[in-house]
């Protein structure tokens, strides 16, 4: 019996199988749950193709979260096939290249607004799509990279972060009454396509791991995968507007 039986999840963010959306599906389907992915532009048939390497193959539905017409049509899809949902992943962010490397000063207002709608204020659009489906409650879990301290060459996408932990504890205060709890899983840097399209990367690979007292594997994304398994599921009824730390214990150490 699976912590996930009988859980209808809905999950964002798949698009390869290094995704760390990916080993999220593969585990929620391991513990007993139906779910469904989205992709969007044309990252979608790269989504639709890897969800076939899923132990069983979902359903992909497009969500481009700066369209607003997504959001009822995505809504309509999955009552049409789930009726109601038990969960969500937010595994959404983009920055573009100038909001990110060493260059602080020379992003544009235009630049940092695609990275705010994109990798924050979507978690209030998925909202919109699964709060209403969650007739009996539910889960909503985002995952972030711990905004409270300035990283190298994270810039921009940094102060987006900030913003995503933000609409985590206000949406937990305008859920929390529906009996839909929100939080955030803040993970420790894993090797995944959009790790790549950080300048600077390999400056968090080459101390993590010295730093964090339990050690940490870029390569492993099982950790991050069963904290928020776990948070999707009945385990953490009484937990919400939280950011729950999966670094290997990273962030509690000095210098």
């Amino acid at each position: 019996m699976g912590v996930l039986d009988g859980k209808k999840i809905l999950i964002t963010g798949v698009l390869t199988d290094a995704s760390l959306a990916f080993g999220i599906a593969k585990l929620a389907q391991e513990e007993g749950a139906e779910i469904i992915l989205t992709g969007a532009g044309r990252g979608l048939r790269l989504t639709q193709r890897t969800a076939r390497k899923l132990p069983t193959e979902p359903s992909v539905f497009e969500f481009d979260v700066t369209d607003p017409a997504h959001v009822p049509a995505l809504r309509d899809a999955i009552a049409a096939e789930f009726g109601t949902l038990d969960g969500a992943l937010h595994a959404i962010g983009f920055a573009p290249e100038a909001a990110l490397g060493d260059d602080f000063m020379g992003a544009t207002w235009d630049d940092v607004k695609v990275a705010v709608e994109i990798s924050a204020y979507s978690l209030k659009t998925l909202a919109e799509i699964a709060a209403p489906l969650m007739t009996n409650g539910g889960s909503i879990v985002g995952l972030d990279f711990d905004a409270t301290v300035a990283w190298p060459a994270y810039n921009w996408m940094g102060f987006a972060k900030a913003a995503l932990e933000s609409a985590n504890r206000y949406l937990a205060r305008e859920l929390g009454p529906q009996g839909i709890r929100v939080n955030l899983v803040a993970a420790g840097p894993i090797k995944t396509m959009a790790a790549k399209s950080i300048p600077g990367f390999t400056q968090f690979e080459d101390v993590w791991d010295d730093r964090a007292p339990l050690g940490w594997d870029v390569e492993d994304s099982s950790p991050v995968a069963r904290s928020t398994v776990a948070l999707l599921s009945d385990w953490f009824p009484a937990t919400t507007g939280s950011m729950i730390h999966v670094d290997g214990g990273f962030h509690a150490m000095g210098v």
